[in-house]
C-alpha cells in the first residue's frame, strides 16, 4: 500500500518519499514559473515532480499520489546510488573494470590489462583517489572533443570544468564557459563525444530550436547515436555517486 511521509501543506519541499512494495523512492520536487501543471517524469537523476509556482503542496501532493502506479511500472527494480569502493565493477569509457586496492601507500592510479582499476593509498581514501582519476581523465577527454567541434564550428571555448549535476550532462554559457558532467567518463566515447558536441553547439545557438538541432549535426553526423543511448542509459549512469 502507498504512504506518503507529509510535507508542510503550503510550501513545497525540494523533495518527497513514495513507498510501494516496501521499497522508499526519494522524488525530488521542482517549482517552475513556465510550469502551468504538475508534471511527474523520470530525469536521469531520478523521479521529478514538477509544479507551477503558485500551486498548493497539498495539491501536488495528491497528483503524486495518483501517479505513483506510472512511476512504479517505469522505475528500474533496484535502482539506487552506486559508490566508488574496491570490489565493484565499474565502466569507464563504456568498458566494465574492476576497482581494486593495490595495497601500496604511493604511486598511481593503473588501468591492468586484465580489465581491473588499481588504486592505490589506504582503502578510505579510496573512493577519494578513484575520483579524483576519473575526473582528470574526463577532463582530457572532455576538453579535446570540446576543441575538436569549436574548430569545426569556428567558436571559442573558454574554458571548461567539471561538476557533478544531479540531472544535466553539461551546461554552456554565453562567454564560451562549458561545465560538463564528470560521469561521462563512464560512458562509451561516442556518447561523450555528443555532449561535447551538444554544448559547444550552444556557442552558436544558444537554444534547442532546429537550428540548434542542425548545428550539432553538422559537427557530429550521428549524433543520435551518443543522443539515444543517454536517453536509454542516462539514469543508470547518473547513479555513479561522488565522494
Amino acid at each position: 500500500m502507498l504512504s506518503f511521509l507529509r510535507a508542510r501543506a503550503n510550501k513545497p519541499p525540494s523533495e518527497t518519499k513514495v513507498e510501494f512494495a516496501g521499497r522508499v523512492v526519494t522524488v525530488s520536487v521542482k517549482t517552475s514559473a513556465r510550469a502551468k501543471s504538475f508534471r511527474l517524469s523520470l530525469p536521469p537523476a531520478g523521479p521529478l515532480l514538477t509544479i507551477p509556482v503558485k500551486s498548493r503542496w497539498a495539491d501536488a501532493e495528491a497528483f503524486l499520489h495518483r501517479h505513483t502506479n506510472w512511476l512504479a511500472e517505469r522505475l528500474p527494480i533496484g535502482a539506487g546510488p552506486q559508490i566508488l569502493a574496491p570490489g565493484v565493477e565499474l565502466p569507464v569509457r563504456g568498458l566494465a573494470y574492476q576497482i581494486i586496492a593495490s595495497g601500496q601507500v604511493r604511486g598511481r592510479v593503473e588501468v591492468l590489462p586484465d580489465r581491473r582499476i588499481s588504486v592505490p593509498g589506504a582503502p578510505e581514501h579510496l573512493p577519494r583517489r578513484l575520483y579524483d582519476w576519473l575526473k582528470a581523465e574526463a577532463l582530457h577527454d572532455l576538453t579535446a572533443q570540446s576543441a575538436f567541434h569549436a574548430q569545426r564550428l569556428g567558436v571559442k571555448v573558454e574554458s571548461v570544468r567539471l561538476r557533478s549535476q544531479a540531472s544535466r550532462w553539461g551546461s554552456c554559457s554565453s562567454t564560451g564557459s562549458i561545465n560538463y558532467n564528470w560521469r561521462l567518463i563512464l560512458a562509451p566515447p561516442h556518447v561523450l563525444d555528443y555532449v561535447a558536441a551538444h554544448e559547444v553547439a550552444h556557442l552558436v545557438e544558444m537554444n534547442h530550436s532546429p537550428a540548434f538541432w542542425a548545428t550539432v549535426e553538422r559537427t557530429l553526423p550521428d549524433m543520435e547515436r551518443g543522443r539515444a543511448w543517454l536517453k536509454t542509459h542516462g539514469r543508470q549512469l547518473m547513479s555513479w555517486q561522488a565522494p
